[in-house]
């Protein structure tokens, strides 16, 4: 993998999971939330599936900086290379969110992320770190197991699936520091981002010093 290659696909792969991701529920906030969430996490799914396989062989399909970091404490890619994976993939996200408002329109807030604020903060605090190291582990997996390589795509966008599904009217299910900024900057409406740029990272960074401790 070049850089000019990781910068590419992890540009047009965040692009597509926030277009899936926050496209899904805009879309369903547009039909007046008639298809549910059931819809919304299959939508993540299937576009987090297609662009894993599309682009994992270029940059790994890190599409996430949260991801990167974890990447990077597991000691698969350089100090150096951070910077390139998250230039491109705040710029993957805000591209994401001007395509979903362009072409589906302003609904829900762009599909900015908020927790259920009827519990308490520690709770869904935790909650977003769990489902962070849900999909830090299942990625792990997948890409040390060698014989699950091919399994990549299902198996990751399989948990984002049951993350947001199950763990969504918790905490909003994230995983995803740039998936949660740029809706919530366009949409002006910050006050959760506190949340979705530090819980990831740190349920991403303990699944990286696990694997780095006990697997390599």
């Amino acid at each position: 993998m070049n850089n000019l290659q990781i910068f590419l696909a992890e540009i047009i792969g965040t692009f597509g999971l926030v277009l899936a991701a926050t496209g899904s529920i805009v879309y369903d906030a547009k039909m007046e939330n008639t298809l549910g969430d059931v819809f919304i996490a299959a939508i993540h799914f299937v576009g987090l599936a297609i662009v894993v396989y599309l682009f994992g062989k270029y940059s790994m399909a890190h599409f996430n900086p949260a991801v990167t970091i974890g990447y990077f404490i597991a000691g698969y890619i350089k100090k150096k290379q951070i910077i390139i994976y998250f230039a491109a993939q705040i710029i993957g996200a805000f591209l994401g969110s001007i395509a979903v408002k362009y072409s589906i329109g302003d609904y829900a807030n762009l599909g900015t992320n908020f927790p259920n604020h009827t519990y308490d903060v520690t709770f869904f605090y935790g909650i977003e770190i769990i489902a962070t190291i849900f999909l830090m582990g299942v990625i792990l997996t997948v890409v040390h197991i060698k014989k699950l390589n091919r399994l990549a795509g299902i198996a990751i966008g399989g948990i984002v699936a049951l993350d947001v599904f199950f763990l969504g009217p918790i905490s909003g299910a994230s995983m995803n520091p740039f998936r949660s900024l740029a809706p919530a900057l366009f949409s002006s409406m910050p006050n959760d981002l506190w949340l979705y740029l530090s819980a990831p990272f740190i349920g991403a960074a303990i699944v990286g010093l696990v694997y780095k401790k006990i697997v390599r």
